[in-house]
């Protein structure tokens, strides 16, 4: 990708035409006046774009941004690389000798680092390369696939973030035979959900096991004409046969993390073998711990006991091998896995990846060239401001745990696993309401304590409790149970039907005015509320013309007399380890 200067017959890396414009916080395409035209490279031809196409790409208004006229390079200073940088209107003269493309302190600089730190793994975007044109070449590289409606829609900047991120063993690309089984259509081999929390303070990466047994249900799947073919669920499956099997994409993969879960992710990447191995290179090499010598011919990989410094193949041979470390299963080489994600996001917020607009560019290409996204995620732009939103988070915040399992006690020879039915439950609420696996920060710590102390005070009898009960997401009928329950069994006479609410809710919510509170309380003790549960507002009217608080059953609800106070921390003896940390491989 070199550009031959015309008249000096020297080579000009591209990655130096991408200047930092301290005035804007962004790198900008700054061309010689006697180089050629740009340095982009040239576009490829059109991909196929059959609806049904796990490499098709979605067409979107958003995708090719306009371009703004590009300012003539300044004449008269023949020889020149790079033309001075236009001045804003009232800003100061640029000292002499100061070179455009030095990273600018304070705030500007800040605003880079926002843009380009703390991308997760696979989500390395050119967040921090601010060329239009380029971004139009970007646009091209983005393949996505339909999310056959199994998604959220696509996350919001508001609320907290779900990601499913899935490695596919298919055998595509070059010197990628020896990986995979050969033919195959490929699995979800490795498949991590990505919950970012709504303050982007923390996040938590799960991984699922490939060999964990789940149920696979129906799945509406797009084809290439078009048209839409369900594909018949199965039960008592493998975890990995939800993404390529008997015809099955992505979006299939998703509706099954929901079904386990009970949570609907908002977006999915899907990597193959190639992205390992381009974006461990466009970084320059992902440092890895070794405790031991390894030497498994099964991935390739051969390295002795220590620190190493791996990219391309070897580090897809390093994501690959499990035989040779910890039980030799599927689950110690998710351990291996993480700990390789850990390295890579610490190399990701490095400065010296963050401030080599070279090492931006390689990262732009080898992301958008070598990774499938769905159709609400199929523009540069989107994923620059979901990137944006992942930018904010600390490394020392992103824990990497595993769903909980145990060995299939139907099988004599052990080779799947099943949920782990006393700590998975557990886990999976933590993550559903946006629970930290790592301390929070003491400002969020004043934030609970504000919303517990909804709780402290003074409780009204049962009998003084007026309250209308609504259906807003719970199973039919658990308006009316609920409402017998608390009637016979709590003494709360005051209490009525009031049907379904008007919109569905996540959560249950008790709505109360202020002279109401000692009520609220009182009911929050018998439901099992936490204080997030109560919302401070206003009374209603009864049937009877009086004022009432409103409870309303949300999707959360689990039955009449059952707790719905969530878990506020994660369990200790649940098996985590953080993004900050290096661990070493045994």
């Amino acid at each position: 990708m070199d550009a031959q200067g015309r008249g000096r017959g020297e080579n000009i890396d591209p990655a130096d035409q991408w200047v930092l414009n301290p005035n804007t916080g962004e790198y900008e395409l700054r061309l010689s006046p006697s180089a050629p035209q740009s340095p982009i490279p040239a576009p490829r031809g059109p991909r196929n774009t059959g609806a049904g196409n796990p490499r098709a790409r979605s067409a979107s208004p958003d995708q090719a941004p306009e371009r703004p006229g590009r300012a003539s390079p300044e004449r008269g200073t023949p020889g020149r690389d790079v033309p001075p940088q236009r001045r804003r209107r009232g800003a100061p003269e640029e000292p002499p000798g100061r070179r455009g493309r030095k990273p600018a302190k304070g705030k500007k600089a800040k605003k880079v680092l926002l843009w380009t730190s703390g991308t997760v793994a696979f989500l390395v975007l050119a967040t921090g390369v601010g060329g239009y044109l380029y971004l139009e070449h970007l646009n091209d590289n983005i393949t996505s696939v339909s999310d056959d409606g199994a998604s959220t829609g696509g996350f919001k900047k508001d609320q907290a973030i779900n990601i499913l991120l899935i490695g596919t063993d298919k055998r595509t690309g070059a010197g990628n035979e020896g990986y995979g089984d050969k033919g195959s259509e490929g699995h979800a081999d490795t498949t991590i959900l990505l919950h970012v929390s709504k303050d982007r303070s923390n996040a938590t990466a799960l991984s699922i096991p490939r060999d964990l047994i789940v149920d696979i249900p129906d799945c509406p799947t797009q084809q290439e004409d078009g048209s839409e073919k369900v594909i018949p669920g199965s039960t008592g499956a493998r975890f990995n046969t939800s993404l390529g099997q008997s015809g099955r994409t992505p979006s299939c993969t998703m509706r099954t993390v929901t079904e386990l879960t009970g949570i609907k992710p908002d977006n999915f990447m899907v990597a193959d073998f190639n992205a390992v191995k381009t974006l461990t290179s466009a970084v320059g090499g992902v440092e890895v711990c070794l405790g031991k010598d390894i030497n498994d011919p099964d991935s390739h990989l051969n390295l002795p006991k220590g620190t190493h410094r791996i990219e391309g193949e070897q580090a897809l041979a390093f994501v690959r091998t499990r035989h040779s470390v910890g039980l030799g299963g599927d689950l110690s080489r998710i351990e291996l896995q993480q700990q390789f994600l850990s390295s890579l996001m610490r190399e990701l917020k490095s400065n010296d990846t963050l401030t080599s607009p070279s090492k931006m560019i390689k990262l732009a290409e080898a992301a958008t060239e070598a990774l499938t996204v769905d159709s609400q995620l199929n523009s540069i732009n989107k994923l620059k401001d979901l990137g944006m939103e992942l930018g904010k988070l600390n490394v020392k915040n992103l824990t990497f745990t595993t769903i909980p399992v145990v060995d299939n006690p139907a099988e004599k020879i052990k080779a799947t696993v099943v949920l782990d039915e006393s700590k998975a439950p557990e886990v999976f609420d933590l993550i559903r309401n946006d629970v930290s696996f790592t301390e929070v920060k003491q400002q969020q710590k004043k934030e609970k304590a504000a919303v517990a102390a909804r709780l402290k005070g003074e409780k009204a009898p049962a009998s003084e409790v007026r309250v209308r009960v609504l259906n807003g997401g719970a199973p039919a009928g658990s308006a009316q149970s609920t409402l017998s329950w608390l009637q016979v069994d709590q003494g709360v006479s005051k209490s009525e039907n009031a049907g379904n609410a008007p919109a569905e809710l996540a959560k249950t919510t008790l709505e109360y005015a202020p002279d109401q509170a000692d009520q609220a309380r009182r009911l929050a003790g018998i439901l099992g509320l936490s204080g997030s549960a109560m919302k401070p507002g206003e009374s209603v009217t009864n049937s009877q013309g009086l004022p009432a608080m409103t409870l309303t059953l949300g999707k959360d609800f689990k039955g009449a007399g059952v707790s719905l106070t969530p878990p506020d921390k994660a369990p200790d003896d649940i098996k985590k380890s953080t993004a900050d940390k290096v661990v070493c491989a045994e």
